[in-house]
């Protein structure tokens, strides 16, 4: 999000209005080198012929007094720097973030291959001018593919050139600083300083601890100085891993790869897989035989994916990959290929190089060929691919064992029980998936839990897998497993959202698509915001729902996400039903050729539309297959809905399906489908001329609408019940606000602009403000001030 440019053009704004007025002053604009800021200078001189606009390094005495005698006249003083503003009014302009970084990426170079734009957006940590000049310094072959990308700014590049400028002008003491930084990541500039506070002061912006400044300083910083500042640090620093690097570094003692592989190993069995990945990639550069270089370079691959490093983890991939032939470690290689493509590509290739990857490793390493054929059920799940997943799930079965630990039973199970409930043979999947759920308590770990959640989700425990998805998510960030954090959480959303918890749902999606964008995960952001556009659609909020929508239907082609695209087209059907436009919404769901399993759990609203369009016979056939889930599993949530279905088709009585789907609707707790299947109730008691006892069912759910805010419902239920006779409906209550009302009002408190609050929830600046207008009228506030004092 552009937040710095946001806020430096609003205050510019409002520089000028002041100066315009007699009241005029000065602002200085800060930010790093090659931030943006003398364009902004420059757009702002063009647009104010008068306007005094300086850009400078830092502020010196003269500035100083200048901005005094402007203040207060009409002039206006603009100052670009990237030193400290010395008490005079500023604001920052901030780094882009990934998102952005990425559409300035594909503008620059339409076309620029997924992966590789992400590895340029990771050394240009969020820079402008970085990512152009590196844009323009790609090669046919990097652009192809077939060279690794940069791993530093190019030699021409004038950032480079000004970093290399300063460099040279520092005193030999600050330049050894520098050079100590360049030589070791972890010193940051407190441990720096204790070494040479005035030496720390001068060099100043050149100790940014970040990749891009840092790799720049690795290539610049001459080679005698950076043998002494490892010379240094192989003297001073206590005894551990850093030391024995630097160590090895001076004495080119190879021996040396041995003690820094301990290292990481023990780094690796305390969840610490930064630090895990670093000396493994340490030891791997101390190695000579390419064999055990590939090894350690896997080692270290694998640790950076596990941390939630996949850029990190490709680009030493690359390297393994070109230094051997060796069966074993190139499935090791599919299965850490797969597991990244998994999170960021072509699911569909992911799979197929994970069972791959499998069958290569079940001979010798079998619980890494167990946890590939897991990987690639997922994979093919996310792909609505059955044919692939079917492929998996039969490896499964061929090298299962009687005498199987509890921790590779559970993996193949759930492989086997979930390819069963895609084919629709329930009976054979649900005793498989309960196993599943049982076994999850005897065996330790995210990974385990994130499997049975989604068992006994199938199962339609939506309480066990909300216990087990919400422990994944705490259990990953407690092991170091980052890379598993956004793959719980959907599973995290989906169970709250069959638990009706809306609040709970909304709360996990947002923080699952924030976690995988921080990671690179790109295919569990578009899960996350499916799964945030179908909580949209279901609470009537059409506008937020298609704005999420739109976010995630380009991935969602481009990649071949099935999954997604299938709650996609639900949460657009959704919309269409709440728009009254029951054609659309058939349409949508019937022509959908997706993930089965989505498709039977969405039946309920095909069912819905096709009544809607008088073609019974198509709900029909949806009911028959979700009712042979529901049934299966005997989830009251789910009889409820299929019971609502029958009242729908006036399968018998319909009287008796629509209070059955109601007493079941009480029993698992879901008020939210118990209104709108009251809200149905009422509707067809009306049409019958039953208006008293369809009053009763329609006051029932606005009651329930009303407390989950969801204004949508409200409105209809009250039309129905002025229909049926009813003066008027109950008035909406002002004091509460919906879940997302409830984060937008959170964000102004903490001084969010709009546009940060839409960036954040993924929404647009016009929806932002519509739901702000709403809450100032809920909560009898007129400004963000007194939201904010309101909130305190």
């Amino acid at each position: 999000m552009l937040r710095g440019r946001d806020r430096q053009r609003v205050a510019v704004d409002a520089l000028i209005s002041r100066a315009r007025v007699g009241c005029g002053g000065v602002l200085v604009l800060r930010g790093e080198a090659g931030s943006g800021k003398t364009a902004l200078l420059n757009a702002v001189r063009d647009s104010y012929d008068a306007l005094l606009c300086l850009d400078v390094l830092s502020l010196d005495d003269d500035l100083l007094r200048l901005a005094r005698d402007v203040t207060g006249t009409r002039a206006a003083l603009l100052i670009a720097s990237e030193g400290e503003p010395r008490g005079l009014p500023s604001v920052t302009l901030d780094p882009l973030d990934r998102s952005t970084s990425l559409r300035v990426l594909h503008d620059l170079v339409p076309g620029v291959p997924a992966t590789l734009a992400v590895d340029l957006a990771d050394l240009a940590c969020g820079n402008p001018l970085a990512l152009v000049e590196l844009a323009e310094s790609l090669t046919p072959a990097q652009l192809g593919g077939t060279a690794p990308p940069p791993e530093v700014l190019p030699a021409n590049s004038s950032l480079r050139i000004r970093w290399r400028a300063r460099f040279d002008a520092l005193s030999r003491r600050a330049r050894h600083v520098v050079a100590l930084a360049a030589v070791d990541e972890e010193l940051d500039a407190e441990a720096l300083a204790a070494l040479d506070l005035d030496a720390v002061v001068e060099a100043g912006s050149l100790l940014d601890p970040r990749r891009l400044v840092r790799s720049v300083l690795r290539a610049e910083v001459p080679l005698e100085l950076r043998r002494e500042a490892h010379a240094e640090l192989a003297a001073t620093l206590p005894p551990g891993p850093r030391r024995t690097w630097h160590e090895a570094v001076t004495s080119q003692d190879t021996a040396l790869a041995e003690v820094l592989t301990a290292h990481a190993e023990r780094a690796r069995r305390c969840g610490d897989f930064a630090t895990a990945a670093r000396d493994h990639d340490r030891a791997a550069q101390l190695t000579a035989d390419p064999e055990v270089k590939a090894r350690r370079l896997l080692n270290a691959a694998s640790d950076h994916w596990s941390h939630g490093a996949p850029h990190r983890s490709r680009a030493v991939l690359r390297t393994a990959v070109r230094l051997t032939d060796n069966p074993e470690l190139t499935a090791l290689t599919d299965l850490l290929a797969g597991g990244i493509e998994l999170g960021e590509g072509l699911p569909d290739v992911a799979a197929d190089r994970l069972v791959r990857a499998a069958k290569s490793l079940a001979g010798t390493r079998r619980s890494l060929a167990v946890a590939a054929l897991g990987f690639a059920g997922e994979a093919a799940n996310i792909a609505g691919d059955q044919r692939r997943h079917a492929e998996a799930a039969e490896f499964a079965r061929e090298i299962l064992r009687d005498d199987e630990s509890p921790a590779t039973r559970l993996t193949l199970d759930h492989l086997i029980g979930m390819s069963a409930t895609f084919a629709g043979r329930h009976d054979e999947a649900l005793p498989v998936l309960r196993e599943v759920v049982e076994l999850a308590g005897r065996v330790p770990g995210p990974q385990a839990r994130i499997w049975a959640s989604q068992a006994a989700y199938v199962l339609g425990d939506a309480a066990r897998a909300h216990e087990m998805a919400t422990s994944a998510v705490t259990s990953a960030r407690e092991c170091g497993l980052i890379a598993l954090v956004p793959w719980a959480l959907v599973y995290r959303a989906l169970s709250a959202l069959l638990l009706d918890q809306h609040d709970a749902a909304l709360t996990a999606a947002t923080e699952g698509v924030h976690a995988a964008t921080a990671i690179g995960q790109h295919n569990a952001v578009v899960d996350h915001l499916t799964i945030l556009a179908l909580l949209a659609a279901l609470r009537g909020d059409a506008d937020s729902a298609l704005e999420r929508i739109g976010t995630a239907t380009e991935h969602i082609t481009q990649r071949g996400l099935i999954r997604p695209g299938t709650l996609r087209a639900w949460a657009f059907a959704c919309v269409d039903l709440t728009r009254d436009r029951p054609a659309d919404a058939l349409g949508r769901l019937r022509l959908h050729s997706g993930h089965v399993g989505i498709k039977v759990m969405a039946a309920p609203h095909v069912v819905e539309a096709a009544v809607a369009c008088g073609e019974p016979s198509t709900g029909d056939r949806a009911l028959r297959r979700y009712e042979k889930w529901a049934g299966a599993t005997g989830s009251a949530a789910r009889l409820a809905l299929s019971h609502r279905c029958h009242a729908l088709l006036a399968h018998g009585t319909a009287d008796e399906h629509f209070e059955e789907a109601i007493r079941l609707h009480r029993a698992s707790g879901t008020a939210m489908e118990l209104a709108k299947t009251e809200l149905l109730y009422g509707n067809r008691l009306r049409r019958g001329r039953k208006p008293k006892a369809a009053r009763e069912h329609l006051r029932d759910a606005m009651r329930i609408f009303q407390s989950y805010q969801a204004d949508h419902w409200v409105t209809r239920a009250s039309a129905e019940l002025r229909a049926a006779g009813e003066p008027t409906g109950a008035p909406l209550p002002r004091s509460e606000l919906t879940p997302q009302q409830a984060q937008i009002a959170r964000l102004v408190a903490e001084g969010a602009t709009n546009r940060e609050i839409a960036a954040q929830l993924f929404l647009s600046h016009r929806t932002v403000e519509h739901h702000l207008r709403n809450i100032f009228a809920r909560l009898g506030v007129r400004s963000r001030v007194e939201l904010t004092r309101r909130l305190g």
